[in-house]
């Protein structure tokens, strides 16, 4: 992490250095409840809070980085905009570091694919890699600032609801590797279309150097084309389901892959099934390959990896139900992969719905697609809540039922467990449907996992 003197920060970030004498700080901080002795806090305005407010003599930090001086013995650093001052000083300290640095986005997949990343690195080198979702315009400045000054990669997650953001965020961090998972419709009403959603993605590609970086494209989804006319003047490496690019793949349902890097093959099984599992994971290939990895580096990161909680992790009830814990977020296209999971299951399926955030106009149509698309793939129950899931629950028809709130969906969930019930719950962060698995009596469930049979040199 970041260790500087305050003499040094204020003329890094512009600022103006008052109070006590001068220390040096290691660490940075924006929460109050987290900021540690020797670190920075950085108090930062939002919407509903102001972190000056917080500063105080319970406030454990070595010095303060403010937008006016307050009435505090340690040193301050005032500044006119402590949010930009943050990001000054993380692409200051970004600058210092030797790391190799791929940074990453894409509307679903991108925490799951910087995990496998982050797996398959480790096998080479030390690694720094984005904490849970720390992706936007505070979380990627305090990802760099606790990057350590002798890390060998480092691997940085970007999210972004409107158009711009991610250009910042990726000019900050100066990856060495770009990467695009996908573009869905997710963020719909900040972004305006699937279009706006393409062009805000490949904004990640503006922090790539004129010389030696590598734009890592997914050559299955509808923008690839555009995505590589961004980058004529770069390095690019494709990655496929479908037969195409440098980094291919054969997915065996549930959970084989066959994978292929620069000619070399082997088989593997994933600790998830689902073809977004194995679309994921060329996606975490081919930024490895980008770095100069080899396959069987990549394939034993692979098969190491385990997913986080709400990242389809896989539970057993007592009544010997299988659960899946979908529950970080949800859009469409995120939704729609989950149930491909979901329906391949025997015995009775039900799908838990809640939300589906920030589609806009669209919001109720997309929500009534996913009901007839439950349906079709042969689930059998749904249970919902939420203002927007009435439309899915209509859409989907017999079978399903529509909740007012948590307490009053989990009976009607328990009556439908059994040995064979296979149960996916989904929905947006809001909806807080974590609280429906905190209701059940869980165990984390097997998982087949390895590598098949090995085919080829790496």
């Amino acid at each position: 992490m970041i260790t500087v003197d305050t003499g040094e920060l204020a003329r890094l970030v512009d600022g103006r250095l008052h109070g006590a004498a001068e220390v040096r700080i290691r660490g940075v901080n924006t929460d109050s409840r987290k900021a540690l002795e020797q670190s920075l806090f950085v108090a930062i305005r939002g919407e509903r809070f102001d972190g000056h407010d917080f500063i105080g003599p319970d406030l454990e930090a070595a010095a303060l980085l403010v937008e006016h001086g307050v009435d505090d013995p340690r040193p301050q650093v005032v500044v006119g905009d402590t949010l930009e001052a943050l990001a000054r000083l993380a692409s200051a300290w970004r600058a210092r570091s030797p790391a190799r640095v791929v940074a990453l986005t894409g509307s679903n997949g991108k925490t799951t694919t910087k995990e496998m990343l982050r797996a398959i690195l480790a096998r080479a080198g030390s690694v720094h890699a984005t904490q849970g979702n720390l992706n936007n315009h505070i979380g990627v400045p305090l990802t760099l600032l606790a990057m350590p000054p002798t890390v060998d990669y480092a691997v940085i997650e970007m999210g972004a609801n409107h158009a711009g953001e991610i250009a910042r965020l990726t000019r900050w961090t100066r990856p060495h590797v770009a990467l695009i998972t996908n573009a869905g419709r997710a963020h719909l009403d900040g972004f305006g279309s699937l279009e706006g959603v393409a062009r805000a993605k490949g904004e990640i590609f503006e922090g790539l150097p004129d010389q030696g970086g590598t734009a890592v494209i997914n050559l299955d989804d509808r923008f690839a084309e555009y995505w590589l006319s961004l980058n004529r003047h770069h390095r690019c490496l494709g990655f496929s389901l479908e037969g195409r690019g440098e980094i291919q793949g054969v997915w065996q349902d549930p959970d084989r892959l066959e994978l292929g890097v620069q000619g070399a093959l082997r088989d593997l099984v994933l600790a998830v099934p689902g073809r977004h599992m194995a679309q994921n994971a060329l996606a975490a290939a081919a930024a490895a390959s980008a770095l100069g990895c080899g396959i069987d580096t990549i394939v034993a990161g692979l098969v190491a990896w385990r997913p986080v909680a709400g990242r389809l992790r896989a539970y057993r009830d007592r009544s010997g139900a299988r659960v899946w814990d979908d529950t970080y977020n949800a859009n469409p296209e995120s939704l729609a992969a989950a149930l491909q999971v979901l329906s391949a299951q025997e015995g009775i399926r039900v799908l838990v719905l809640g939300d589906m955030n920030e589609l806009g106009r669209e919001a109720e149509a997309l929500h009534a697609e996913m009901g007839q698309r439950a349906r079709s793939m042969g689930i059998h129950h749904l249970l919902a809540l939420g203002s927007m899931t009435p439309a899915a629950v209509e859409a989907f028809g017999k079978g399903a039922a529509w909740f007012p709130n948590h307490a009053e969906l989990l009976p009607a969930l328990r009556e439908l467990l059994q040995p064979g019930t296979a149960v996916l719950v989904k929905g947006s962060r809001n909806q807080h449907m974590e609280d429906i698995l905190t209701g059940l009596d869980l165990q984390p469930a097997g998982s087949t996992e390895g590598v098949a049979d090995a085919a080829g040199a790496g």
